[in-house]
């Protein structure tokens, strides 16, 4: 009984971790969408502003 427990436990804190993984990925993919935010407003004005 005391196994399967643990086996539970285990599965649980992979999980978890699967998730902080996921969350990361987003915080990471976030960051990279706010670094090219301001290329793309730069690249949008330069587009306007030579025609």
């Amino acid at each position: 009984m005391r196994e399967i427990v643990a086996f539970l436990m285990q599965g649980d804190a992979l999980a978890l971790s699967v998730d902080a993984l996921a969350l990361s990925v987003d915080a990471l993919a976030l960051s990279a969408d706010a670094l090219a935010l301001p290329n793309l407003i730069r690249y949008e004005l330069m587009k306007c502003c030579t025609k």
